[in-house]
Parts: C-alpha cells; structure tokens; sequence
C-alpha cells in the first residue's frame, strides 16, 4: 500500500531520515514511511517524532524497495510525503 502511494507522488517527497525530520519539525509532512529493515535505532527517531506530532507513519518491508520506487538507486530507511 505505502509503496504505491510514494510511487503516485513522485513530487514532494522528502527522501532521507535526516531531511524527514527537519521537514517534520517544519510541519511540511502530511505522512512518513518507514523501512522495517533499516536501523531501528534511526527509524525510531522518526516514529516517535511523528506520534507526538500526529502524523501518519507507515511501514514497508524493504529499504531497496523503498529507495526504488523514490527513484533513486540506494535505499532509504525514511520517505516523508509533504503537505
């Protein structure tokens, strides 16, 4: 589900987990995906900050998968959608 909807934006997306959370912080995201096989450690980060800010968050299975779709040719452990 997550994966198409990224592929259906292809504009305003934030790739990165380091850019999502500025943009978060920003208040320009309406969603977050977030890659089970990424560090938990990072991705954590970006659950919690979009709990307490009431943002949408949700999980994908593969970081590769995830980067493909964003068009890029790594993956990614984070994919903010903006508003």
């Amino acid at each position: 589900m997550s994966y198409e909807k990224v592929a259906q934006v292809k504009t305003g997306l934030i790739i990165g987990t380091k850019q999502t959370l500025k943009a978060m912080k920003n208040g320009e995201v309406s969603e977050v995906v977030v890659a089970d096989d990424a560090d938990q450690q990072i991705t954590n980060k970006v659950s919690r900050l979009a709990k307490e800010l009431d943002i949408p968050c949700s999980r994908v299975d593969s970081m590769k998968k995830l980067g493909d779709v964003c068009g890029i040719d790594v993956g990614t452990a984070t994919v903010a959608i903006k508003q």
